[in-house]
């Protein structure tokens, strides 16, 4: 999927952007939860600007499109710059909010209290991450967590190589040459995926947890649009993205507990269901420990959570008020609800948005 940006800044023009608004959502206002998003006539106007996770790009269009077509005076910028650069550029204050597909760190933490004083982070957009892959003759695969980690740490180099074919009887695997595709930009896709492998298959995943990837070779592509590219042109290709963004790639079934699960928006979301809630991060921090390690029937462990990063406290009166209001429709059924027909991913559940209302509540202007 290419991107629909130009360039690296996504940047609607107030005109183009109440367009694209009306035209994506002309049943906004006939929600009835817009969780404190308001609507016409509320008086919003003003520009904020955000960076951060690419694979939410789509689900950012979405969210724009909505919340402009219910405010048309104000606008709504995005640079999918990735997790990393998005978080540094909150952190120091060169944009009004983030997107990360990883919470901050303890030192990230600590320099955007300096900022902020308490930092709001919830999840707002939940996606599997797909293992997507190219091979000729081959649609459908099955792959154990150490089969898939011993594919990207270059321990197994053959498509037919034993271990690939107990799992899929019956599959002509040829003997061809496998190409694993990683990140070449930090990445939280990358650091989830490798989280993954880290918990499930840690005696074949001998690395530190990283945004950046460890493992020299192989090929290494650009944001989440360039590996999928780069796997589309290959052949014994395989890699990691986004599941919003595999296009018409074909995907692996990963192996949980007994079985070999297909992503879907469905099991990523019921990975939140058996993990926990980081805890000792402010009562505002919604960040989650994943259960990558789920034999639960019927869940997806290769997901990526995606939060959504502001301040408490603004200097700006304006600015938090924005803020506040566009966190409100991401979050709302009616902001899920789009980024689920725009990516594909897993609307939160009522329960969840409840927990983290009042923190999105609490952003305001300091003073």
């Amino acid at each position: 999927m290419k991107r629909t940006t130009l360039g690296r800044v996504f940047a609607l023009p107030a005109a183009a952007a109440l367009t694209f608004g009306l035209v994506a959502c002309g049943s906004a206002n006939e929600q009835g939860d817009n969780s404190g998003s308001g609507g016409e006539g509320s008086g919003l106007s003003g520009t904020i600007s955000g960076a951060g996770a690419s694979s939410q790009e789509a689900a950012q269009q979405a969210w724009q499109a909505g919340f402009i077509g219910q405010h048309p005076d104000v606008t709504v910028n995005y640079d999918p710059i990735g997790s990393g650069g998005g978080r540094e550029q909150f952190v120091s204050g060169g944009s009004d909010f983030g997107g990360s597909d990883a919470y901050l760190d303890e030192d990230e933490l600590a320099k955007a209290k300096e900022r902020c004083g308490e930092v709001v982070e919830i999840p707002t957009y939940v996606s599997p991450i797909a293992v997507i892959f190219k091979l000729d003759g081959v649609d459908q695969l099955n792959l154990k967590p150490a089969t898939i980690a011993k594919i990207f740490n270059q321990q197994i180099t053959k498509w037919n190589d034993p271990a690939i074919a107990a799992d899929n009887p019956g599959v002509q695997l040829p003997d061809t040459a496998i190409t694993p595709v990683n990140r070449s930009d930090e990445s939280g896709t990358t650091e989830n995926f490798v989280e993954y492998l880290k918990a499930t298959a840690a005696a074949d995943w001998p690395h530190e947890v990283s945004g950046d990837w460890p493992v020299q070779g192989g090929e290494a592509a650009q944001g989440t649009s360039g590996v999928v590219q780069a796997v589309s042109n290959g052949n014994g290709t395989i890699g990691y993205a986004d599941a919003s963004q595999a296009s018409e790639l074909s995907t692996a079934k990963v192996g949980v507990g007994d079985q070999f699960v297909e992503y879907s928006p469905e099991a990523a979301a019921a990975v939140l269901d058996v993990s926990q809630r980081h805890e000792g991060r402010g009562d505002y921090s919604f960040a989650y420990d994943l259960a990558r390690d789920t034999t639960e029937a019927g869940t997806y462990p290769i997901v990526l959570v995606s939060y959504g990063i502001a301040c408490a406290n603004y200097d700006n009166a304006e600015k938090a008020e924005l803020v506040k209001s566009y966190f409100n429709y991401m979050i709302s059924a009616e902001g899920q609800k789009a980024s689920a027909d725009a990516a594909g991913s897993a609307p939160i559940s009522d329960q969840l948005r409840q927990q983290i209302k009042p923190a999105v509540d609490a952003i305001s202007a300091a003073g």
